[in-house]
């Protein structure tokens, strides 16, 4: 079988057919062995004929080895990852806004119709427009300013202990199936010598979950933020969730919830400093 004249290894150029060394710096893997352009992978056979090994992705090799990078917390708008519509969204007049709602109630009133609903009826007539106004608010914040969510409480303080707010409510939209999903999270971080006002914790995890979201990113989201704030020691969020995607569809599996976590700096480094945190939020 012939190889292919040049593959790519995760950040080592390697090439078969080339001067053999052009990179003295890097040990030839073993023989490539040429697979189908529709696998995403490749095949080694070591020099004295051992077992394939076998690298399935170079997404996987990533998450192995170091976690993916996350652009900064605060875009030159101020704003935090913000969706492709958002800046339009912010920089609306009042009539504009309007205009949207009325969009959205349209669509909504179509939808009412499709289900085989009639949306001129006395129980669904202000329906469409009600839904509209919710989904607006559920939906807000995507125009949050986490600068402005701060609001400068942050304060030089001489404490380099763990401060955690724990069982923060929030209340979130499945993005895939628009569906809610709601629950509590936990937020712990150890200081560099400065500290953040207790309430805007809650106002970040507040700020992050009024938008659509997979419960994964809102807890990084929250956790690189915060991260980017104080720049402390370390950062620990974790959350557990009821998603009513299981629950009221497909599934359906009543009781049901996922927890997830996302642990920056000594929470990451550190075993006994994260199990400290994990006892301390399931009390």
């Amino acid at each position: 079988m012939t190889a292919p004249a040049c593959i790519r290894l995760p950040g080592k150029p390697w090439e078969l057919n080339g001067d053999a060394n052009a990179h003295s710096d890097i040990t030839p893997p073993a023989t490539a062995v040429a697979l189908p352009d529709s696998l995403d992978k490749f095949t080694y056979a070591s020099q004295d004929q051992a077992p394939l090994q076998l690298i399935t992705s170079q997404k996987k090799l990533d998450r192995a080895s170091k976690r993916l990078p996350m652009p900064d917390a605060v875009d030159i708008d101020g704003l935090s990852w913000p969706s492709i519509g958002t800046k339009q969204r912010l920089d609306e007049s009042p009539e504009e806004k309007e205009a949207r709602v009325a969009k959205i109630t349209g669509a909504v009133k179509t939808i009412l119709e499709c289900i085989g609903e009639d949306p001129a009826r006395d129980g669904l007539l202000k329906t469409p427009n009600r839904y509209a106004q919710a989904l607006m608010f559920f939906s807000k914040g995507y125009e949050v300013n986490l600068k402005e969510v701060v609001n400068d409480a942050v304060f030089d303080e001489n404490h380099e202990e763990m401060v955690i707010v724990r069982d923060i409510d929030v209340y979130s939209l499945c993005e895939h199936h628009l569906v809610p999903f709601t629950g509590k999270i936990s937020i712990g971080y150890i200081p560099n010598r400065r500290v953040v006002g207790l309430s805007k914790l809650a106002r970040i995890a507040e700020m992050f979950s009024r938008r659509l979201q997979v419960q994964e990113r809102l807890t990084k989201q929250i956790a690189v933020a915060l991260e980017e704030i104080l720049k402390p020691q370390g950062v620990a969020v974790v959350m557990e969730a009821s998603h009513m995607c299981m629950v009221m569809r497909g599934v359906q599996k009543p009781g049901s919830s996922t927890i997830t976590s996302y642990m920056l700096g000594t929470f990451r480094e550190d075993p006994k400093t994260r199990e400290e945190f994990l006892s301390l939020v399931r009390r």
